[in-house]
């Protein structure tokens, strides 16, 4: 099954940022999310590469001394 392709909007709520930020990634070349190009101008996200993307920025729970 493949996952549906979600709007900037949408992976942008998904994520808990503005869109604006996720745009902004993609005009900067800042590494973000995988994103597919859909036509000319269409940007999309599958739900699969935003949670490789959260999976991938996790920060390991703090060591109590």
């Amino acid at each position: 099954m493949t996952d549906r392709l979600m709007t900037r909007e949408e992976a942008a709520e998904f994520l808990g940022l503005k869109a604006q930020t996720l745009a902004n990634w993609t005009c900067k070349g800042r590494s973000g999310p995988k994103a597919i190009r859909v036509g000319s101008r269409a940007i999309r996200y599958r739900r699969c590469d935003l949670e490789a993307y959260l999976a991938a920025h996790e920060i390991g729970q703090a060591v109590e001394a």
